[in-house]
């Protein structure tokens, strides 16, 4: 079907579905709609595809025969994804929190939104540069609701993900005219993009110097200037972290700390902290974060860093942003709150992992404990983004190669700094791979 003339129509949703518009007479409010009439048809379409629940189909997806064709999920085929594949591996390995998407099904009318073709053309937007006033607004108002982070009084700047604020950030807290390049560390086990930027981009201002265990009594430490990376909760074992070394500059990594994930104790105040859309509504192929700066130099310098690199972030990505936003604050502390379902979701998933991995002394898992949670107000069982695995046995010194044999693609703890024992399995993609990270650890316990 052909798009109208000067439109792009997109569905704010995890899944890309809309349901915004339920007829041919088609009214919003007092207006009738005109040019978005043939967008949302084709939405409504596409939307309407059957992919027997183990796949999806979109809008800008492949086409046979001028229809978009079903996206299937891991170990499924076939046109309608109906085929699974029995000798398929389980895909635990990355952080994409498809999860939520069966929240964004339930929610499609309100997370929807229309472009259209002359949206937001300039560079620049409410007479500012890169950011529109709409969002940074929502922002501090999702944070005051939810009471994870203190963002009154705060600089607010948005980057592509927390991914391309990690650099950002390194590069505001490196000193000027220092005669060394600052060292920067993290604590095992850490976020291995930490050490992989850092080292991919070869600065001339910081490099990376490890484990923060390796400075805590070293003579040296006194005569360099140390950046720390503190995630908490911690990515991949879902504890507390505090930064270990006196004196460094910290980079705090704030993007699990939601009530989905985490007991929310008090609003996190800390100088710098990094958050990304992608863990709070799943919405990771938005490419959106933004950080919190109390320092105004240190917000020049990182609203500099993302101007020369960027030029901003995508008005598009900002609307999308804005709409998903909006929606999980209206129905914040509601019976369709999207945390509550996001906690309810990953807690049962860890309460059957942990059931399966207890029954054998083949493995273990890091150990949580119920915390009291002030957006709940309630104690709450730990609900981790992962399940940080530990193998026991001698002969599984490799563990990713344990794993990997049992038909589980882990990540190997070697990449988080950690010995080769540990591997990360993740618990927050779909249904599908979760159900079949189960079936084999099932089956791995019984060995």
């Amino acid at each position: 079907m052909d798009r109208p003339w000067g439109l792009v129509f997109i569905w704010v949703l995890s899944p890309l579905w809309i349901s915004l518009f339920s007829g041919s007479h088609l009214v919003l409010g007092k207006a009738e709609l005109t040019w978005t009439r043939r967008a949302a048809a084709e939405a409504e379409a596409v939307a309407a595809i059957s992919c027997s629940g183990h796949g999806m189909a979109f809008v800008d997806g492949v086409r046979d025969n001028g229809r978009p064709v079903c996206e299937c999920n891991n170990c499924y085929s076939g046109p309608d994804c109906s085929q699974f594949r029995p000798n398929c591996s389980a895909d635990a390995t990355s952080g994409d929190p498809l999860f939520l998407q069966p929240y964004w099904r339930r929610h499609a009318e309100g997370s929807a939104v229309v472009i259209s073709g002359w949206h937001r053309m300039s560079y620049d937007a409410d007479g500012r540069p890169y950011m529109t006033l709409e969002l940074e607004r929502h922002i501090r108002l999702l944070h005051k609701l939810v009471g994870n982070a203190a963002a009154e009084g705060k600089q607010i700047v948005f980057g592509a993900g927390s991914t391309q604020l990690l650099n950002a950030a390194l590069h505001a807290l490196a000193p000027d005219n220092s005669s060394s390049p600052s060292s920067v560390v993290a604590t095992v086990p850490y976020y291995p993009a930490y050490q992989t930027q850092t080292e991919y981009w070869r600065s001339k201002v910081f490099e990376w110097k490890g484990a923060t265990a390796e400075w805590l009594n070293s003579t040296e430490a006194s005569t360099k200037d140390f950046i720390e990376f503190v995630t908490s909760p911690n990515n991949p074992d879902g504890r507390w972290q505090a930064p270990a070394l006196a004196g460094s500059a910290v980079i705090h990594d704030r993007a699990y700390y939601w009530p989905h994930y985490s007991a929310i104790k008090s609003p996190a105040d800390d100088d710098l902290m990094l958050f990304t859309l992608s863990k709070i509504t799943g919405h990771a192929g938005s490419r959106f974060g933004w950080a919190l700066i109390k320092d105004v130099k240190v917000y020049n310098k990182i609203l500099q860093y993302i101007d020369t690199d960027t030029l901003g972030i995508s008005r598009e990505t900002q609307l999308r942003a804005l709409k998903v936003l909006k929606q999980t604050i209206s129905q914040i502390k509601k019976s369709e709150d999207m945390f509550r379902f996001g906690y309810s979701q990953i807690r049962n998933r860890w309460i059957k992992l942990n059931a399966i991995v207890s029954s054998s002394d083949r493995f273990s898992l890091q150990k949580l404990s119920p915390e009291y949670c002030n957006y709940f107000r309630t104690t709450r069982d730990p609900s981790p983004a992962y399940a940080w695995v530990k193998c026991e046995r001698k002969a599984d010194e490799d563990c990713s190669s344990a794993i990997r044999a049992g038909g589980i693609i882990p990540r190997a703890g070697t990449l988080y700094g950690a010995d080769s024992r540990y591997v990360r399995l993740s618990l927050i993609r779909s249904q599908d791979d979760f159900d079949q990270l189960l079936t084999r650890m099932k089956a791995l316990t019984a060995q």
